[in-house]
């Protein structure tokens, strides 16, 4: 329940859970969703850009990098703005880098070019993930898990609805035309609703962390060696994730099948993913961060397995589904542990170090296994890297599950 007046007086005092709680999170999935564009819209024109530029698949891999790369520093960069001065100023400046980045990229006459302004768009679309985990984790308690997969969710709703739709405009009026009113759309709508999002939070748009929940376990290590740890796991689980979620529409193509039924996997995959992240957040209130990245890794792994037995057309589709359905919680689960065991008044930044981890991975895992392609003539060896990447996020989620059970949960947070 809202109480009439806060402390001061003058604005009304927000509570934990609330109503209001879950209007600010319905606006925070619809942001996520439009920003995260910047993910994957590269993925479906990869093929296209290839052949325009006379590149390699490898060097044309180089434009997801770069918005990796964007997307983590920008996930740092819009975290440290969020703890300072809130959310809506994290996101307004998500909004000008996309429009900027995607005006620039639908009128780049090289590929350098194209590629560089990719960073612009990663470093935008990084205001709409990250942050707004973080943010979300702060308006709930009993339902923590639940919110911040929620927020995350607007990512692979995105990926869901994008790629079908990036693929269509290509198709119909050309990549260029398509990034020049992708650019247009985002800077409109993002702020309609974030504008409403900062009606929603009335005064509170600079949020005081200090009534946050304190955190529910103790590990006993540092908060930068956690934080360490938490990003080598979280590359190696990218480097895993990037190769069916970069590759998969050039990978179609080669088998023979089109590019448009690899934006469909992506699209399938992306939508069983949503699927993976709310239902990881009722597990993640349940049994914890950790067991639950856990639990998806080890699920990960397995879907990539497959991936290097079966390459029919209605085998891949299933495959992807499957590994959407495993994976999808992964990446937010990151966050609720650095809320389950980190101060709230540095959790964005602390997640945003996180993400940047993760895309760093994700860059990674895009470029390399491009470069595998290249150097083999298939995707085989890719998928085995992969293997080997998430065995580490294994291993080190096995020995914080070790050290969370020996530890108690923390009663008080100075």
């Amino acid at each position: 329940m809202e109480t009439p007046l806060g402390k001061t007086g003058k604005t009304p005092a927000f509570t934990l859970d609330s109503r209001q709680a879950w209007v600010r999170l319905g606006l925070a999935l619809v942001i996520g969703s439009i920003g995260s564009v910047g993910m994957w819209s590269v993925v479906v024109v990869l093929p296209t850009v290839q052949a325009e530029f006379a590149a390699s698949r490898g060097a044309a891999s180089l434009a997801f990098t770069m918005a990796m790369l964007g997307f983590g520093l920008g996930g740092v960069a819009t975290g440290k703005l969020t703890d300072r001065f809130g959310i809506v100023a994290a996101i307004g400046s998500g909004i000008a880098l996309i429009a900027l980045g995607y005006a620039g990229a639908g009128l780049s006459t090289s590929l350098w070019q194209f590629i560089a302004l990719h960073f612009l768009i990663g470093a935008g679309a990084s205001a709409t993930f990250g942050p707004l985990m973080a943010e979300a984790s702060h308006w709930f308690e009993r339902y923590r898990g639940l919110a911040v997969t929620i927020a995350a969710t607007g990512n692979y709703l995105g990926g869901t609805l994008w790629p079908p739709l990036v693929n269509w405009g290509s198709a119909t009026i050309g990549w260029r035309a398509t990034h020049l009113l992708i650019g247009a759309f985002c800077a409109v709508s993002m702020t309609l609703v974030v504008l409403l999002l900062r009606a929603q939070m009335r005064g509170h748009a600079a949020t005081s962390h200090a009534a946050a929940p304190p955190p529910k376990i103790d590990l006993q290590l540092p908060t930068n060696t956690l934080t360490a740890l938490l990003c080598v796991a979280s590359i190696a689980c990218c480097v895993a994730m990037a190769m069916p979620q970069v590759h998969i529409v050039a990978y179609c193509g080669d088998l023979g099948y089109g590019a448009a039924r690899g934006a469909e996997m992506l699209s399938l995959m992306l939508a069983f993913g949503i699927i993976s992240r709310i239902g990881s957040g009722f597990l993640a209130d349940r049994i914890g961060g950790i067991r639950t990245l856990l639990l998806g890794s080890v699920a990960q792994g397995v879907a990539l397995l497959f991936y290097l037995f079966f390459d029919g057309l209605g085998s891949l589709y299933v495959i992807s589904a499957m590994f959407g359905l495993f994976q999808g919680g992964i990446v937010p689960a990151y966050a609720i542990i650095v809320r389950e065991a980190m101060p709230a008044r540095e959790a964005a930044t602390r997640v945003g170090l996180v993400i940047m981890a993760s895309v760093l991975g994700m860059s990674f895992g895009g470029w390399i296994s491009g470069v595998i392609f290249d150097a083999t003539g298939s995707y085989a060896a890719a998928f085995v890297n992969g293997m080997a990447w998430n065995a580490l996020n294994v291993a080190i989620m096995l020995m914080l599950l070790l050290r969370a059970r020996r530890r108690g949960p923390r009663v008080a947070m100075a």
